[in-house]
């Protein structure tokens, strides 16, 4: 027997069950978090002076709907306390206000 086959007869079924759905979830998380990948772009090209094509806000709101049923895992930013840093966080994702001298 392989140490990995030990492992699993080791665990329990229920944590087995656990783990695994644990993991199916974390696999279902991040796809649609790659799947968002192209909404900063979109979102910065009105930022940046563009507007968007009547194609290109179907597109956000796909973006924005499959970030919306990742709002349960999500959670932890609401909880108390979590609102306070967001602007710092907004601060430092913007990486731009460098080159625009704020």
């Amino acid at each position: 027997m392989a140490s990995s086959e030990q492992a699993e007869i080791a665990i329990p079924a229920w944590w087995q069950q656990i783990l695994s759905s644990q993991r199916r979830e974390a696999r279902r998380i991040l796809a649609e978090l790659v799947a968002t990948r192209g909404l900063m772009p979109l979102l910065m090209k009105a930022r940046n002076g563009g507007q968007w094509t009547p194609a290109e806000k179907e597109e956000i709101l796909g973006h924005l709907r499959r970030m919306a049923h990742l709002s349960p895992y999500l959670i932890a930013l609401v909880l108390p306390g979590s609102m306070l840093f967001l602007p710092a966080y907004a601060w430092w994702l913007d990486r731009r206000r460098l080159n625009r001298g704020d």
